[in-house]
């Protein structure tokens, strides 16, 4: 214990290095073993391995973050996370039914289409650009696009709607100009 003037009695330890190599001695093998139990068929021993060094990792980033009464708790809720960050990357990802003939389109076309809906775009203002882009690329839902912009739903659907409605106008204008 510190006995110097200014020392505080009731501070928690500093969660330095001595602090995380307790935490590691301590807690590194229920980690391995949670994942063990947790991993299809016990998986293999790497996995669980490098699982475990994640959260372990996670722990050293955010220590700060990692409260003294309850070390063990905040690392398998941090392994939850792990886990299921694991388990998306070995989904397989369901493939379109691939067609025995490939298109007969010309990449070329699908460039000069790609560039005419970047000029298109351009033309809007930014905030109509971020709208649309949101909602087509990012498939943000209605309550999702409000909570971004912040305004309400139906505030964010008239913002969506005008965007759209302008982005018709701005199409129309570029394929009249192209066909001037």
């Amino acid at each position: 214990m510190d006995d110097s003037p200014g020392a505080s009695q009731d501070e928690p330890p500093p969660h330095d290095e001595a602090w995380f190599g307790a935490l590691f001695d301590a807690h590194s093998r229920a980690l391995y073993s949670y994942f063990v139990r947790r991993l299809p068929d016990g998986g293999r021993a790497s996995d669980a391995e490098d699982l475990a060094a994640e959260v372990l990792a996670t722990a050293w980033r955010r220590r700060a973050d990692v409260p003294d009464a309850a070390v063990l708790p905040w690392l398998y809720r941090t392994a939850g996370y792990v886990l299921a960050n694991h388990r998306r990357k070995m989904r397989a990802l369901p493939v379109a039914i691939v067609p025995d003939e490939p298109d007969d389109v010309d990449p070329a076309t699908l460039a000069v289409d790609d560039d005419a809906v970047r000029q298109v775009l351009a033309r809007l203002s930014p905030r109509d650009r971020r709208i649309l882009l949101l909602v087509a690329w990012d498939g943000l839902s209605g309550d999702d696009l409000a909570q971004v912009l912040g305004v309400s739903r139906g505030g964010a659907d008239a913002a969506l709607s005008r965007a759209r409605a302008r982005l018709r106008d701005a199409w129309d204008a570029h394929e009249q100009a192209v066909d001037a």
